[in-house]
């Protein structure tokens, strides 16, 4: 009986209804943080049209948001630990709230941009905050196992729900309402967070060096503005400056990070090639995902002349593949070690891009056939390398390992949106004036090389031959740029294929080492 009672005494503690409650008002934010990423896609048309940005521009407005976001998941999960998790939370909740109701009633391009940009750094409070308070919740390993599942899932929840859910908004309202649909359940989480939520925080956890943080967005938002203007206009003084700002404002973060006691990324993380390689999967793979999934949102649209609703509703497939690729993953890992199965995911999501690029433009059976194939390919992919990154780290940078996988899967996917959507601008530009030089006037075709969206608009406004000749060339120009970016995409898969199953396969031991065994096992 003594021995019993004091089994009983030091047991692990089980989560009871509060907690489990708890965990799904975690989910809410964790599925608007996705969201917020792919449900813009289907508003580009009309927000174009409204506020008439430029090419350039356009892609500010869309992967902003991205891009702080990540630069600010480091320190935001530094501060979390030191101010409370749940504090940071609801300060989060909350700004990110506000932020949305300036983004639906922006009435400027810039003014749009900026409020994303404040999204993203709200956004930032989200996932690092809410997976602490996960694993502090749930102290049973078997339900921390499951309950971090499911905040995993909700991500991906939020990547499938927000096409079909923007979809149906923008049947109805005009394009700022995709932003307010974050406001109720915003409110939602402040008013019962604090019932349901314990707080968390380290009494000597260090303050987050904000100064590399600042120089990690500095250095990023300058390189990719040099890159997305060199797609834009051509080699120019800007581009080199903005190039130049970019790679300085890089060295002087390595070398900071070398320096601090307590730095922001631990570089020595980086000098192994398990870590390095698969965290460089993960970017690749995020990279084409993301500008894949707003180049077909866009295609969808004003190539194949669907309505919102229905672009969402087709690309509803996608987010079902996706979900089932996760979950198939851990039984898959028990047949295929997990650099292996990682190197046929990626070949896979290839074949679903080549389906995208090859012959003629793709039609909607062709389209929603490869993005399925594709996602579901890239599902083990994202699975696993986060897997790997933190498998790959010694136990005591577990915690890092896993900041920068997140990060890493922010930028990526920034990136792709960035250079993936200069790649088609580019080439719509370049097949639209070869094809329709001399057809329509030069300042109309300037202003229908700035986006698609406009098209229809200036079309109208020419006599019926030349509008016709206009739309049927450019749907042609912006099909064919599509496909190359696809094309890019699935040459950037096999690619990505190639060295992790030469590099990572090669970390693997006989034995059983850390990329063999079965994540379930782990």
């Amino acid at each position: 009986m003594t021995t019993t009672a004091a089994m009983q005494s030091t047991a692990t503690p089980r989560a009871t209804v509060k907690e489990w409650t708890g965990l799904a008002v975690l989910a809410i934010p964790c599925i608007l943080y996705s969201m917020d990423l792919t449900v813009l896609n289907l508003a580009v048309p009309k927000l174009t049209a409204d506020l008439g940005p430029s090419a350039v521009e356009l892609l500010w407005i869309v992967d902003i948001y991205g891009f702080v976001l990540a630069g600010a998941l480091l320190p935001m999960g530094v501060l979390g630990d030191r101010v409370g998790r749940r504090r940071l939370l609801m300060i989060g909740a909350a700004a990110f709230g506000l932020a949305s109701i300036v983004a639906a009633f922006s009435t400027t391009v810039w003014m749009l941009i900026a409020a994303r940009a404040l999204l993203g750094l709200a956004a930032a409070t989200l996932a690092p905050s809410t997976l602490s308070l996960v694993t502090n919740m749930f102290r049973d390993p078997a339900q921390r196992t499951f309950a971090i599942g499911v905040w995993i899932a909700s991500f991906s929840s939020g990547a499938a729900i927000g096409p079909v859910l923007g979809g149906v908004v923008l049947e109805y309202y005009w394009w700022g309402a995709v932003f307010l649909l974050n406001v109720p359940i915003m409110v939602l989480l402040l008013a019962v967070g604090p019932w349901l939520l314990p707080e968390a925080r380290e009494a000597d956890a260090p303050w987050p060096d904000f100064v590399s943080a600042a120089l990690s967005i500095v250095a990023v938002l300058s390189l990719v503005y040099g890159i997305k203007l060199f797609a834009h206009s051509g080699p120019s003084l800007a581009v080199g400056a903005a190039l130049v700002v970019g790679v300085l404002v890089a060295a002087l973060f390595v070398r900071r990070q070398k320096r601090l006691a307590d730095p922001l990324i631990d570089l020595a993380l980086f000098r192994r090639p398990a870590f390095s390689t698969a965290l460089t999967v993960n970017i690749f793979g995020f990279f084409i995902a993301f500008g894949s999934f707003l180049l077909i949102a866009q295609y969808l649209q004003l190539a194949l002349g669907l309505s919102p609703l229905e672009a969402g509703l087709w690309s509803a497939p996608s987010g079902i593949a996706f979900v089932t690729g996760a979950l198939l993953t851990p039984p898959m890992t028990r047949l295929v070690s997990p650099p292996r199965l990682v190197a046929l995911a990626l070949t896979v999501a290839a074949g679903g891009f080549l389906m995208l690029g090859i012959g003629d433009d793709p039609d909607l059976a062709r389209v929603v056939a490869g993005y399925v194939i594709f996602s579901f390919g890239l599902a083990p992919v994202f699975t696993l390398t986060t897997d790997l990154i933190v498998s790959a780290a010694p136990p005591e940078r577990a915690g890092s390992a896993a900041g920068i996988a997140e990060t890493s899967t922010e930028l990526g996917g920034a990136l792709g949106i960035a250079l993936l959507g200069s790649l088609a601008s580019a080439l719509y530009r370049l097949d639209l004036k070869s094809s329709i030089q001399g057809v329509v006037s030069d300042t109309a075709l300037a202003e229908a090389g700035e986006a698609l969206g406009r098209v229809s608009s200036l079309a109208a406004e020419l006599p019926t031959a030349q509008g016709a000749a206009l739309v049927a060339a450019a749907q042609s120009a912006f099909g064919n740029g599509f496909q190359m970016a696809a094309l890019a995409s699935a040459a950037i898969a096999l690619g990505t294929a190639a060295a992790t199953f030469l590099v990572i396969g090669r970390q693997s031991t006989p034995g059983g080492g850390p990329f063999d065994a079965p994540i379930a096992s782990r």
